[in-house]
C-alpha cells in the first residue's frame, strides 16, 4: 500500500504557526489521512473502493458512534515551543510520545513568556483555577508586565552567572521559572489528538494552552479534513447531558419544575445556552427554567 499523500498537509509541513509571543507549532510529519481511516475501517487494500460521499458518510458514522480505532491509524508529529507551565498541562495527555529539550545538556535560551495586556486578568471569584472577565487599568497592566519582565531578566542573569562559575547545567537551571520557553517533539494518533483538542480548545481551558490547541487543530484539519469535519460535528460542537440533566431537559420541555440546584443547575443552563447559540436569533426562544 503506497504512502498516503495529503496535499494540504504537505503544504503545511515545517511551516511555523506562531503562538503567543515567542512560541510556535510545526507539523513535522504525518502518516495517513482520511483515506487511511476508511481503509482501516473496511480492512481493505488500495484506494478508490468507494465514492467520496460514501467515505465521508463512513467517517461521520465512525465518529458519531465512537468507533475510535480507525482514527488511531493516522499519526501526526509536531515540533512545538511553549512556556513550561503550558508544557506541564500538556504532558497530562499521556497517550502521546514526546522528547523535550533538556536543560542538563543544553543552555536554556533567554526566552520567557510575557502575557499580552488583554490576557492579564484578576483571579476569578467563582473559578479557583481561572481568570475573570474583568480587566486591570492600563497603568496596572503596564506595571504587571514590568514586574514579569524584570523578574525574568534578573533570574536569567543569575542563571548565566552560575554557568560562568561552571556550576553543572542540571543545577544552574534550578531557579528558572515556569514562564521559560521549552521545546519538544510530540507524536500522537488522530483519535487521541481529537481528545486533546476537545479538552484544550474548550472555553474553560487556560488561554495559553488553548492557543496552542487551536494551532494544532489547523494541522489536524489539513491532514484529515473529513475526519476533522466529523470531529467538529459530533464532538466539538455537541453537548452531552447526564442522566439528571436529561430528566431536567424533559421536565423543562413539558413545563415541569427542573430539579437541579447550585452548580448542577448552572452547568445545565450553560448547556442550554450553547444549544440556543446554534439556533438563528430570529428562531430562538428563551428557555423557561422552572425551579421548585
Amino acid at each position: 500500500m503506497p504512502r498516503i499523500i495529503v496535499e494540504q498537509a504537505e503544504a503545511l509541513l515545517d511551516q511555523e504557526i506562531k503562538v503567543l509571543d515567542k512560541g510556535f507549532v510545526r507539523l513535522v510529519d504525518y502518516m495517513g489521512g482520511d483515506e487511511r481511516i476508511v481503509q482501516a475501517a473496511r480492512v481493505s487494500y488500495g484506494s478508490g473502493t468507494k465514492s467520496y460521499r460514501q467515505d465521508r458518510g463512513l467517517i461521520h458514522y465512525l465518529m458519531k458512534n465512537w468507533h475510535t480505532s480507525p482514527f488511531e491509524q493516522v499519526q501526526l508529529t509536531f515540533h512545538t515551543k511553549m512556556p513550561i507551565f503550558v508544557a506541564r498541562q500538556w504532558v497530562r495527555h499521556r497517550t502521546a510520545r514526546l522528547n523535550e529539550i533538556s536543560g542538563r545538556y543544553s543552555v536554556m535560551k533567554d526566552e520567557f513568556y510575557v502575557p499580552a495586556p488583554e490576557q492579564i486578568r484578576p483571579q476569578s471569584e467563582n473559578n479557583k483555577q481561572g481568570r475573570s472577565e474583568d480587566r486591570f487599568s492600563p497603568d496596572q497592566e503596564r506595571e504587571i508586565i514590568r514586574l514579569f519582565s524584570e523578574e525574568q531578566t534578573a533570574v536569567y542573569q543569575t542563571y548565566e552567572k552560575l554557568l560562568e562559575f561552571n556550576v553543572a547545567r542540571e543545577l544552574a537551571r534550578n531557579n528558572l521559572p515556569l514562564s521559560l520557553y521549552t521545546e519538544w517533539y510530540w507524536q500522537i494518533d488522530l483519535h487521541n489528538l481529537f481528545h486533546f483538542l476537545r479538552l484544550r480548545m474548550d472555553a474553560h481551558a487556560q488561554y495559553e494552552i488553548r492557543a496552542f490547541a487551536e494551532a494544532m487543530a489547523v494541522c489536524a484539519k489539513a491532514v484529515a479534513p473529513i475526519a476533522y469535519e466529523a470531529f467538529e460535528e459530533h464532538i466539538l460542537g455537541s453537548v452531552a447531558f447526564s442522566k439528571g440533566e436529561c430528566e431536567a431537559l424533559a421536565a423543562m420541555l413539558t413545563g415541569q419544575p427542573v430539579n437541579l440546584q447550585g452548580r448542577n443547575l448552572t452547568a445545565f443552563e450553560a448547556k442550554i445556552a450553547k444549544l440556543k447559540s446554534a439556533v438563528p436569533a430570529e428562531e430562538a426562544e428563551e428557555p423557561q427554567f422552572i425551579n421548585p
